[in-house]
């Protein structure tokens, strides 16, 4: 029992930690990187919500629910991270920034909902010799809120050092490694299966 719960919960921090599918990274940094320290409350929310959706549409698709085309998610994927990049850049630095958290919120489900549907095949490998399919799906969402919420405190620890003693503006460091994951981003896109 509990070597599967390790085994389970491994395989969701792999998931997130996995550099060979650095999607999920690049949507982490750019979720989490106008915020501070002192916005903890908030990053965990979103880290958070981001997780339920991933459960949410995994739980979907095990159940058999709904199907997905695979095509479609992995060019949602990168579409999504795009999304939160560029609404980064052009909103850092307006006092408006903070009313808009309600979107924030609602947009961080639903791209949890996408990264989970892509996750599917990886995550029926998984679970296929477990005799209770709910509770390796929580085991693994734990798994993987964990290795977010770990992705989460790096990016906060790298924004501290850069804005106290490297003496980035929030603004320009926002902008910077917004930018940075739009390039790593528009190849992806490019190279999406619904255009090959």
């Amino acid at each position: 029992m509990i070597d599967q719960f390790l085994s389970n919960f491994q395989d969701g921090v792999y998931h997130i930690l996995n550099i060979k599918a650095y999607d999920h990274i690049l949507f982490l940094i750019v979720l989490t990187v106008p915020y501070l320290f002192k916005d903890w409350k908030r990053v965990f929310i979103l880290i958070s919500i981001f997780t339920a959706g991933h459960c949410i549409s995994l739980a979907l698709t095990t159940y058999d629910i709904i199907n997905v085309n695979l095509k479609l998610i992995k060019l949602l994927i990168p579409l999504s991270i795009l999304i939160v990049a560029l609404f980064n850049v052009f909103t850092t630095g307006k006092k408006s920034h903070g009313t808009t958290i309600g979107l924030v919120f609602f947009a961080t489900l639903f791209f949890g909902l996408i990264h989970g549907l892509g996750f599917v095949n990886t995550f029926e490998a998984m679970i296929s010799s477990s005799e209770n399919k709910l509770l390796a799906l929580l085991e693994i969402g734990l798994g993987i809120e964990v290795g977010q919420l770990f992705v989460a405190f790096i990016i906060l620890f790298l924004s501290f050092l850069c804005q106290t003693i490297f003496r980035f503006s929030k603004r320009d460091w926002v902008m910077v490694t917004s930018a940075i994951v739009v390039g790593f981003v528009l190849p992806m896109l490019i190279k999406s299966d619904l255009f090959s």
